[in-house]
């Protein structure tokens, strides 16, 4: 009896303690490329934060908001890449830009692309200024062949 008391406790008493360390988080940036060779120089953010929500909006987006929540699965997957790097992050990072690239949004982009790059940057504030650095570049890897999607 005492050892299913010891397992219920945490589930009824929840800790506070939600985070081990406080640090920057991740911001995920992709390049297109025109080959599997080449090296970008042009880098898009991806899933930019709106400069500004409605009051109506943030209403709606606190009873239904799935964009968001992939957003922040996609934050995880970052850090796991940041500290222990595996093939299944880097895989569902890029899966979710591939989504949205293939999405009526972007499909001006991909005229000419046919590889896809993703990086990890983390931004710090030194003072007045702000510091980026890029601690992670996944594979290139081809797009899908538009007659697919």
């Amino acid at each position: 009896m005492l050892h299913i008391l010891k397992l219920l406790i945490p589930a009824l008493i929840p800790s506070w303690n939600f985070f081990d360390i406080i640090a920057p988080s991740p911001r995920v940036q992709y390049a297109l490329l025109e080959s599997e060779n080449e090296t970008s120089h042009e880098w898009y953010e991806f899933r930019p934060r709106p400069a500004h929500l409605s009051f109506l909006q943030m209403l709606g987006h606190m009873l239904w908001n799935a964009k968001w929540n992939e957003s922040m699965f996609v934050v995880s997957c970052a850090e796991r890449l940041m500290e222990q790097p595996t093939q299944h992050s880097e895989d569902e990072i890029m899966q979710r830009i591939i989504s949205d690239l293939v999405g009526a949004s972007s499909k001006i982009q991909l005229n000419t692309a046919t590889h896809l790059q993703f990086r990890l940057l983390v931004v710090e504030r030194q003072g007045a200024a702000l510091e980026q650095e890029v601690v992670f570049y996944s594979r290139i890897q081809p797009l899908p062949a538009r007659d697919a999607v």
